[in-house]
């Protein structure tokens, strides 16, 4: 039986991990999950939910899979690029616990969605470890490298309102709303226009991983790209449509 299974709501694919009891990593279970990225994908879906069925998100590694098999760096370079560059908008709805490997899942999403009752933390410095899926880089991305170093160092848990505040993660919700929430903004990213969604995604990508000067680099193909979409010359059309005032600058 697989451990993750992969439905459709809509537009939205709807990825969620159960392997019982805690969903634990290990190679199987990131290769499946990876598979049911890419299926998504392949069926055309213009978002991904990333859940759980589990009492908890993600509750770290299989210790026996970390002592057995070796991650060596071409297998996580190839991770995160399944993961975090796929072609379209991805968001993670976590609840129970999230740690470890659980958090770095969490992380390689465009947005993280928790309920208040979820708990986070990388607890791998007691076990002589570093998080191994670059968790410490992508927490010292959205929270500095100060934050990045006390969960990783410490080892503590952390409520998700800690979280939202650093900027580590986008919302919390009660755990009740979690499952309508993550799937409302799963939806509205779904009925977004897509390429313009997939470009900002890839400039955003560009510039965490190698700063301002490698995303303005690309800006002007990524341009082209958003330029010769139809979604592009749909949203433009509507924008005219409507005249003066429309709700594209409603904020003014």
């Amino acid at each position: 039986m697989s451990s993750v299974t992969l439905e459709k709501d809509g537009a939205v694919g709807i990825v969620t991990l159960a392997k019982p009891p805690h969903n634990l990593i290990d190679h199987a279970l990131l290769d499946q999950l990876v598979s049911a990225y890419a299926d998504a994908v392949q069926r055309g879906c213009r978002s991904i939910l990333l859940r759980s069925s589990m009492r908890h998100f993600c509750a770290g590694a299989d210790l026996d899979s970390i002592a057995s098999q070796h991650w060596d760096q071409k297998a996580l370079t190839a991770l995160w690029s399944a993961l975090e560059d796929v072609p379209v908008p991805t968001v993670a709805a976590v609840h129970g616990a999230v740690l470890g490997g659980g958090l770095e899942l969490a992380l390689m999403c465009d947005m993280v969605i928790a309920a208040d009752t979820a708990s986070f933390g990388m607890a791998e410095a007691s076990l002589g470890l570093l998080p191994l899926l670059g968790g410490v880089q992508r927490v010292a991305l959205r929270a500095g490298p100060a934050r990045a170093k006390e969960m990783a160092m410490l080892g503590r848990r952390h409520d998700p309102r800690t979280l939202e505040r650093w900027g580590v993660i986008n919302l919390v919700t009660a755990e009740a709303e979690l499952a309508n929430a993550a799937l409302s903004w799963s939806r509205q990213l779904a009925a977004g226009p897509t390429v313009a969604l997939r470009c900002i995604k890839t400039v955003a990508n560009l510039a965490a991983r190698g700063g301002i000067q490698a995303a303005d680099a690309r800006q002007e193909e990524v341009n082209e790209t958003m330029w010769k979409s139809a979604d592009q010359a749909r949203g433009l059309r509507a924008f005219v449509a409507t005249g003066p005032g429309s709700a594209v600058f409603e904020g003014n």
